[in-house]
Order: structure tokens, then sequence, then C-alpha cells
């Protein structure tokens, strides 16, 4: 994984072999919430049809633009957008990961990812998490990262697994899964 460069504290994009991860701002969430052509212009990306990916509705867009929106010093531990290089071409948004807040007091830190059903399956959500994943350990105070999913949902599990998550027990939700990943 490579990342670019900060400006004012804010995290570059983070760049895989195929992928581009940008963190989310107030700016690029209003985009994705009220101006798809925006949204893309933003991003830099053609924004596909299908978009949002699944379990990214309006509630936990709106989560994430008001948590960027109140918390300045947060960009990077909420949303990231997920670009597929372009190759020679514009990059295109296939998915969404991030985390749900900046560490708490234990130095863990909740992710979660989406892919869109047409990318799917193609190995995408594991380099992206792992990208992902990387940052968070790289800010010392993170010493865990935790996911929750649900047990009918074997490719989501297989993702963590992939990424080096072991599974804990119960989630915090009634149905749910805890998996961890420790520095």
């Amino acid at each position: 994984m490579m990342m670019t460069g900060h400006l004012d504290g804010v995290p570059g994009r983070l760049r895989t072999d195929r992928l581009d991860i940008v963190p989310g701002t107030p700016a690029l969430g209003r985009a994705e919430l009220n101006d798809r052509r925006r949204f893309g212009e933003l991003l830099g990306a053609s924004v596909p049809a299908a978009w949002p990916p699944p379990e990214n509705d309006e509630h936990t867009m709106t989560f994430f633009t008001q948590y960027v929106e109140t918390h300045p010093d947060g960009i990077g531990w909420a949303a990231w957008y997920i670009l597929l290089h372009g190759g020679d071409g514009e990059p295109t948004a296939i998915g969404t990961c991030g985390f749900t807040a900046k560490p708490d007091d234990t130095g863990t830190v909740e992710t979660g990812y989406s892919i869109l059903e047409e990318y799917q399956r193609r190995g995408f959500a594991p380099e992206a998490v792992t990208a992902l994943v990387d940052w968070a350990f790289s800010h010392a105070e993170v010493t865990r990262v935790i996911a929750h999913t649900f047990p009918a949902l074997r490719p989501s599990i297989r993702v963590l697994e992939k990424c080096g998550f072991s599974f804990v027990g119960p989630g915090a939700e009634e149905g749910t899964i805890l998996f961890e990943r420790r520095r």
C-alpha cells in the first residue's frame, strides 16, 4: 500500500495495486447524499448507476457526513470511498469502507466495508480492508480493529479471514458476530 500526501491533517489517498481509497470529507458526504454528478467530480471518478453499495444507505451516509462535519479531526476515521483504477481512463467508484469513529480509550476502532454487487467476488474488499487496517495500525494509539457481521454472510466472513481477523464471539447487536485483528 502506498499513501499519498496529507493536507492540514487530512489523510491522503491509500493506493493499492488496483484501488485508490479516498477519505470521506464533509463535501464528499454532502455530494454523495445530494448530487451524484458533483460526487463523481469530487472523487475524480465515474459513479455507477447502481450506487450506493449495499448497507451504505441514506442513514449511513448522513451519519458519516455529520461525523466529519462535527469532528474535523475525524476525517480518516469515518467513510472512505473505494475507486478501481481506470487504467488509462477514469477510475470507477466501486464501494465504501471505513471506521465508525476515532479510536476509543482502549485503542479499538470498528471497520466496515461494502462493494457494489457487480464488483463483488473479485478480491476488492480484502484489498481495501487490508489497506485500511494497515493505515489504522500506522497510528500508535490503535491496538485493535474490530468488525461485526452476520453468521449467514459467508462472503463477509471470508473478507475478514483473508485480512487476518479472528472470530471473537457474539457481536454487540443481536444476531451479529464479532471479529478482531490485533496489532
